[in-house]
């Protein structure tokens, strides 16, 4: 017969929980240092970057892979390196640019349980998996100095409108934020315009926050327009 159990021993247990829980979330927030200073020690030391964002299922040979791996050479020639999500579709497009034009080819991956394995065109000594959104987010708003973001899913809205909102509200310095797949965007450029702008929620100078193309030479000559003026540093 098991014994019976007190009032007192159900706040004691109760109690022994809370502190096992607090005692992981301290662990916790070790695991989450020691990611930015990976992060931080290893991306503080790359030269200046474009981040192509897009989506993971995009295939080889269409339209959009073409265009990644087309913008990421040409970023590379211009003199810039090329960070992606470190994984497959559009993120493997970009590193294959840059690798082929024979540019700083980065990954800033993530674990998850399906889709994303680090794609083969990374520098080996420039990808890092990491296991938070948020810290790899970080990463990718810190050190590039334009983001350019193609057709993808809900990943990629995430990181667009993210960003969009850190250069909205100044939290990090101005840089250059690219659509490109102009049909693609038409539809969300066009809610944000009649029904966003029209509510209040935005104002017309947001929705100047990016450029919208189909031309990779246009995407191209955006960011170095905008860093004829400014000088390539660290975004925070």
């Amino acid at each position: 017969m098991a014994p019976i159990r007190t009032e007192h021993d159900i706040i004691q247990d109760k109690k022994l929980d809370l502190l096992l829980n607090t005692q992981d979330d301290i662990w916790r927030v070790f695991r989450v240092m020691s990611e930015f200073v990976e992060g931080f020690q290893t991306f503080s030391k790359l030269g200046p970057c474009i981040t192509i964002f897009g989506s993971a299922r995009t295939k080889p040979g269409t339209r959009f892979y073409k265009m990644a791996e087309e913008v990421a050479s040409g970023f590379v020639k211009a003199g810039y390196g090329v960070i992606s999500g470190g994984g497959p579709g559009i993120m493997e497009a970009s590193n294959k640019g840059a690798k082929e034009a024979n540019g700083t080819s980065v990954g800033i991956n993530i674990d998850l349980p399906f889709e994303q394995s680090a794609n083969p065109y990374i520098d080996k000594d420039k990808l890092i998996t990491f296991r938070h959104f948020y810290v790899r987010k970080v990463m990718f708003v810190k050190y590039a100095q334009a983001f350019i973001v193609m057709p993808g899913g809900f990943g990629t809205m995430d990181e667009l409108f993210e960003s969009i909102t850190l250069v909205q509200t100044r939290k990090v310095s101005s840089f250059p934020v690219i659509l490109m797949g102009v049909d693609y965007w038409k539809g969300l450029i066009d809610w944000l315009r009649t029904t966003m702008l029209a509510e209040g929620n935005i104002g017309e100078a947001d929705l100047k926050l990016f450029t919208i193309t189909d031309d990779p030479a246009v995407a191209l000559k955006t960011v170095t327009d905008f860093y004829a003026k400014t000088e390539h540093a660290p975004n925070f």
